[in-house]
């Protein structure tokens, strides 16, 4: 089972977990909050601000994980076509704004939306010979004008980005906290931030506060249930209320276990890849 344990690195950045990436040469270089990773093909981390981080989550016991997520034909193709594929433990807050960006968008987008939130609100660093901005503080995007914010490509989302910049710097939510929340805890919580709805909700909490039971639900994962899934799950509509969700979301932990956000990311990078749409 030694193989479980390779990490491809390109699968991993490019499954649509992040967005201020980018390649050069054989390295990855990415903003990670107030960081910047350099990342070898091998997985190997070196970090600007010389911080240990375990960003592929190598604590995970992979093979465990694939064992129990491997519940169907389906899963199983997946996680052979992307194995090496990991969660990514991303800073919370460049988390949150992210995929408060993320409504109704395109990766592409909602990277050039990102860059520029960083080059405008963010410090710049030069790190290997190379110039980044590290992603803002909360209390630099709490201060900034909604049309500051707006100046960035982010439309109606930018009096949300504010509110929740506000909120992480008040300490009204605190993702310590977050991180030690059960999962239906934490989702509570994490729902108040204006903007914030399920799908958000879940990217942030198994993309950066450790609950690898949440399985974000897009119009892409709807597609997928649809299509592979229909006679488990039973959909009957693409667009789900509150409601549904939540329904859903038992059904699904129910049938792919506690780690069910590790098969979301299987099956969405491979439609994806089917459907040859374009990551970073």
């Amino acid at each position: 089972m030694q193989k479980n344990r390779i990490i491809n690195v390109d699968n991993s950045i490019n499954s649509g977990q992040v967005f201020l990436w980018r390649k050069n040469g054989k390295y990855w270089y990415g903003v990670n909050g107030q960081d910047i990773l350099k990342i070898t093909d091998s997985g190997t981390i070196k970090s600007y601000q010389n911080i240990k981080t375990d960003f592929f989550r190598k604590r995970d016991n992979i093979e465990e994980i694939i064992k129990s997520i491997s519940k169907d034909a389906i899963t199983k193709d997946a996680v052979k076509q992307y194995l090496g594929l990991r969660i990514l433990e991303q800073d919370p807050f460049q988390c949150l704004i992210s995929f408060i960006v993320s409504s109704n968008s395109n990766i592409q987008k909602i990277k050039s939306s990102l860059e520029n939130i960083s080059r405008k609100f963010g410090k710049r660093v030069k790190f290997d010979n190379q110039e980044f901005f590290l992603f803002p503080k909360p209390s630099k995007l709490a201060k900034a004008s909604i049309d500051e914010i707006k100046s960035c490509g982010v439309g109606y989302r930018a009096k949300f980005i504010k509110e929740a910049a506000k909120i992480v710097l008040y300490k009204k939510i605190d993702f310590e906290t977050l991180q030690k929340d059960s999962y239906q805890e934490a989702k509570e919580k994490i729902c108040q931030i204006p903007g914030v709805g399920n799908k958000v909700a879940d990217c942030v909490l198994l993309f950066s506060l450790n609950k690898l039971d949440a399985f974000p639900l897009d119009r892409w994962m709807i597609r997928i249930l649809e299509k592979y899934y229909s006679k488990q799950f039973q959909l009957e509509t693409k667009t789900i209320t509150e409601k549904q969700y939540e329904i859903l979301h038992e059904k699904i932990v129910k049938h792919f276990g506690p780690y069910a956000g590790y098969s979301q990311q299987f099956l969405f990078k491979m439609e994806r890849e089917n459907y040859q749409k374009k990551w970073l």
